[in-house]
């Protein structure tokens, strides 16, 4: 099995790479995790796919596709989605082939605030039922108080927090078999 990475945050130092490389480690030994680099993909803009797909997007894209699932770890803008995260959903969703289309999907997210990203997964929920995927909808992992649970090297400190976050990727491994 093949899961497919994605941050929503281009920070080096984000609390969400932090939590999705900590579930790229808990992950199954049997599965392969790949994580995506939203970096160098561009604001979109119709005129430009109409000339030819940017590389980085067509990366994207098929790096999704080749995916037998995906997790999205979000951080929280004015209580939604980063552009980051939504502008590379938008370039990947476009047709023809949307690859986003009856994929198994698990979000979690990490903040410094009290929610942890409540309002922003939830946000990307919606634009998932769009899409046609499949969102987990259990467990539910908000990492909350970030800030306080990793160390200055990236280190989840918090073994509580490191067992919601191995349970999103067993149930997401046990959905995405089950859907098969």
């Amino acid at each position: 099995m093949k899961i497919l990475g994605i941050a929503g945050s281009l920070r080096k130092g984000s609390f969400n790479r932090m939590a999705l490389a900590v579930a790229q480690r808990l992950a199954p030994v049997d599965v392969q995790f790949e994580v995506f680099d939203l970096a160098n993909i561009p604001p979109y803009n119709e005129d430009v796919k109409a000339v030819g797909w940017p590389e980085s997007v067509k990366r994207f894209r098929e790096a999704i596709a080749a995916a037998d699932a995906v997790l999205i770890t979000t951080p929280e803008y004015n209580y939604s989605i980063p552009g980051v995260l939504k502008n590379a959903i938008d370039w990947a969703s476009r047709p023809p082939e949307q690859p986003f289309d009856g994929k198994p999907i698990a979000i979690m997210g990490a903040s410094p605030g009290r929610l942890g990203t409540a309002r922003a997964q939830y946000h990307l929920r919606q634009v998932f039922v769009f899409l046609n995927s499949f969102v987990l909808n259990k467990p539910e992992v908000m990492i909350a108080a970030a800030h306080q649970l990793f160390d200055e090297g990236g280190n989840l400190k918090d073994e509580t927090t490191r067992g919601f976050i191995a349970d999103l990727v067993k149930s997401l491994v046990d959905w995405t078999r089950r859907l098969g």
